[in-house]
């Protein structure tokens, strides 16, 4: 009999909670959640009791965890993201990255790492659609690749970059363009709204040829990405309307669902997809 897969799960927000609820639940069979870690103890302590109530899933620090997981699912924060992908690497173990944007600059270094330690990187498509096709068409020629998002007004509340510009979010009338430049850019101004640009980068032209404005909508309910590459492929473009989580209005839904999605990629035979 094959032996279960020992997650750990680095950040007990809304992410780290989905996800450690679809371990314990939907994939007890193939995987075991082996412990939680988050700086906040009192999330950790609150997501340990409703998962098992008789035993403490809380690791006293990130390198507990490590050491005991086969596998470290970081649903922290982009500030933190690289260093608990270099931590998990240098111990040999595999990590799956959701803050993709605090990684996406460095990401040949954790490549080099986790090639010399025998570990793996996972990075979920997250809230879009199309990477499959971009990683595909960048086998051959690529010309260029663009995102656009939309996203309500107040999605960018506390946005450093915003509150600089002195953009005001409050009553808009019509569409602000918040921002419109290179994807590294991007990534360092909205943190934790912009991890998609990262995902693209890391699969496309990388963080400096790849375009990206994002803007600020009275007229949408949705988190909208909508992606346009050219390549000697194919003209690809893909729009994604995303139904916000229901505990964290900053992230999509469907990028919870892909890390569950990639997880059972992990965990199965049959992989689906490029």
């Amino acid at each position: 009999m094959k032996r279960k897969l020992k997650i750990g799960i680095v950040g007990c927000g809304a992410i780290g909670t989905s996800l450690a609820k679809e371990i314990s639940r939907s994939l007890k069979s193939q995987a075991d959640l082996c412990g939680l870690f988050d700086i906040d103890l009192v999330k950790c302590r609150f997501l340990s009791r409703l998962l098992s109530p008789k035993k403490n899933l809380c690791a006293v620090s990130l390198n507990a965890l490590v050491k005991k997981s086969d596998l470290i699912i970081e649903a922290s924060a982009a500030k933190s993201s690289y260093q608990i992908a270099d931590t998990t690497l240098q111990a040999g173990r595999s990590v799956m990255i959701m803050s993709v944007g605090g990684v996406v600059e460095k990401i040949k270094v954790l490549s080099s790492l986790a090639s010399k330690k025998g570990a793996f990187i996972y990075i979920p498509s997250g809230a879009i659609s199309g990477v499959d096709a971009l990683k595909a068409a960048n086998i051959s020629k690529i010309d260029s690749v663009t995102l656009t998002t939309r996203k309500q007004p107040l999605s960018f509340k506390g946005v450093a970059f915003v509150a600089e510009k002195k953009i005001k979010l409050d009553h808009l009338k019509k569409e602000k363009v918040l921002f419109s430049g290179c994807a590294s850019k991007a990534v360092k101004y909205f943190p934790q709204n912009i991890n998609v640009a990262a995902v693209l980068s890391i699969a496309g032209l990388g963080v400096k040829n790849t375009k990206v404005k994002i803007i600020a909508s009275p007229f949408v309910k949705r988190n909208i990405h909508e992606i346009r590459i050219k390549s000697r492929a194919a003209d690809i473009t893909t729009r994604t309307e995303n139904t916000l989580h229901p505990d964290n209005p900053k992230t999509s839904f469907l990028a919870v669902l892909s890390a569950i999605a990639t997880l059972r990629q992990i965990l199965q035979p049959v992989k689906i997809g490029t």
